[in-house]
């Protein structure tokens, strides 16, 4: 039997490879008349705010952020930007080999699994036609719950959906948005991934201090379900 009754994932750095902007970014500037460099920078800086859900819709947050920006471009143009930004947002996201393989893998041995992850509205539309979904008993995002990581609530809706105790899960995540301490305070198991691609990641609040077990990849999630007794 398995030591973990569930194993939930981050998404951005831990099922897919090390995130990083691509040029498919550049067209969402243009369409909104903003220079690329000023919209990146308010995106940096409103990541909580846009991925807690606070401004309402992708359009009317992304409106938000071109005031943010000293832009005020059409209805027809921030539809357009929307469209060119959830384009660019899938263009980044590179699914690690291993995904599939761990998930299934988990599967096959009982144990079920979801995502817990800090994103703005291209996830959510995004995730359903990527080859995990079918693997994913849950899926929780920052957006729609309206709170974001290290909150408790993201870890234990996830529970509660899966009606097991935090104990009984384990979370791994590359450490964006002190996920990993969040973890252990709801009272999960949690481990860090540490991919080398992960070196220059696009990632907010990372956890740099954390001294806890680290894999060097998901393939050693499956092994770590069977060596790691869960906690009573």
């Amino acid at each position: 039997m398995p030591r973990f009754q569930a194993v939930l994932f981050d998404f951005f750095g831990t099922l897919t490879h090390g995130v990083r902007r691509s040029s498919a970014h550049r067209m969402t500037a243009e369409l909104l008349g903003c220079p690329e460099d000023i919209l990146t920078a308010v995106l940096d800086r409103t990541f909580y705010q846009r991925a807690s859900g606070r401004h309402g819709t992708a359009e009317t947050t992304l409106r938000w952020v071109c005031a943010q920006a000293g832009v005020h471009p059409s209805d027809a143009a921030v539809r357009a930007a929307v469209a060119a930004r959830h384009r660019a947002v899938r263009a980044d996201t590179r699914l690690r080999e291993e995904a599939v393989p761990a998930l299934a893998e988990l599967r096959r041995r009982g144990v079920r699994t979801g995502v817990i992850s800090d994103c703005t509205h291209e996830l959510p539309a995004l995730l359903p036609r990527l080859a995990v979904a079918p693997l994913l008993d849950v899926r929780v995002y920052s957006v729609q719950l309206g709170r974001c990581k290290p909150d408790p609530a993201l870890y234990l809706v996830a529970c509660h959906r899966l009606d097991v105790h935090p104990q009984n899960c384990l979370y791994v995540g590359d450490g964006g948005s002190r996920e990993l301490s969040g973890a252990q305070r709801a009272g999960m198991t949690a481990v860090r991934l540490a991919a080398p691609d992960l070196a220059d990641h696009l990632v907010f609040d990372a956890e740099r201090d954390w001294d806890g077990p680290v894999v060097g990849s998901l393939s050693e999630v499956v092994d770590l379900v069977d060596a790691v007794p869960a906690p009573c």
